[in-house]
């Protein structure tokens, strides 16, 4: 598609930071527009008022039916999409979405950039996800489900970058995005 915006999606496991990153690389780049997902699960504690566009299954199913998502998948029984981004003029979409939704959306336009991000061990992401609200149980499949993104992840060529320190990794990324940028001029 012609004069589609650099586009850059932002997976990782739960607890890697993805969020808190994704809300600091738009805070320092103003030509940074942050897409909002659907979901029809319920709020967590720790989710600000825009984390998500909070649906019902049947708002979700007939939006999806419409053409209404660029990418959507189901995990661990609740539904998840990106809207067709419509960023303003002269912006770049960051997406913040799982590896599933990451492939979806390389399959339609095969040059966005593919950032995993990952929390420097184990440890610190059943730490990070039980500080969030996840139960002891939900951690572990949430750590399980990680073990499986990764690999899915490593074979479509993500960049991977370790959070273990905030700006550090922030830095690491806006790297990326600058690099992304003067390619594709």
């Amino acid at each position: 598609m012609s004069g589609w915006p650099l586009t850059i999606v932002l997976s990782g496991a739960g607890g890697a930071g993805k969020g808190t990153i994704a809300h600091r690389l738009v805070d320092l780049d103003p030509l940074l527009w942050l897409s909002r997902s659907w979901t029809t699960r319920a709020p967590r504690v720790d989710d600000g008022p825009m984390a998500y566009r909070y649906a019902t299954r049947e708002e979700f199913e007939r939006h999806r039916d419409r053409g209404g998502f660029l990418e959507w998948n189901n995990f661990h029984d609740n539904l998840y999409g990106t809207p067709m981004p419509d960023p303003p003029a002269g912006h770049d979409v960051l997406l913040e979405i799982d590896v599933n939704g990451g492939r979806q959306v390389r399959r339609r336009h095969p040059d966005v950039l593919l950032i995993f991000v990952e929390a420097p061990s184990v440890e610190e992401q059943r730490q990070r996800l039980l500080r969030r609200g996840d139960s002891p149980e939900q951690a572990e499949a949430r750590i399980r489900e990680g073990d499986r993104e990764r690999r899915d992840a490593k074979e479509l060529g993500y960049r991977f970058v370790i959070n273990d320190e905030l700006e550090r990794a922030v830095a690491e990324i806006r790297s990326a995005i600058e690099e992304s940028r003067a390619s594709k001029c």
